[in-house]
């Protein structure tokens, strides 16, 4: 499907995301049964709008990212009803997203000093290893 087909394209079918998303179909009706997404039906076949397909790529954005599925579903809950910018709910979601990318920003850390001390064990096993080879040689 080229990029120009996919643009004019307004609907999808579920085998497609899964491709699509490298998911399975099973995982797609689970996220429906959450409330994440709610293709339209064709008797029982279900019609996936550009608005879901976006839905499911930003679930899985947020699986990766740590957010849990009730978080990622507050979140469009939230969205879906502050179309008209009231305050107190985008107050929440700045909040919540705040939160998160606070405790992304302190795994990033965490991470980064991992990284450090594993460079540092590295770098002493490989000296050990090399004076070791080095004795070895010598005798």
């Amino acid at each position: 499907m080229t990029l120009q087909s996919r643009i004019n394209k307004k609907t999808y079918g579920i085998s497609e995301l899964s491709k699509e998303f490298d998911i399975t179909t099973r995982t797609i009706r689970f996220y429906e049964q959450q409330g994440l997404i709610s293709p339209t039906r064709n008797g029982q076949t279900r019609i996936y709008s550009e608005k879901d397909r976006v839905r499911l790529m930003l679930t899985l954005r947020g699986k990766r990212l740590g957010f849990s599925l009730a978080e990622t579903k507050e979140l469009f809950d939230l969205y879906d009803t502050t179309l008209e910018g009231d305050e107190k709910q985008l107050n929440l979601i700045l909040g919540i997203l705040g939160e998160k990318k606070a405790e992304l920003d302190q795994q990033l850390q965490d991470i980064q000093r991992v990284q450090t001390e594993l460079n540092l064990v590295q770098d002493r096993c490989q000296k050990a290893l090399d004076e070791v080879l080095s004795k070895k040689t010598q005798s």
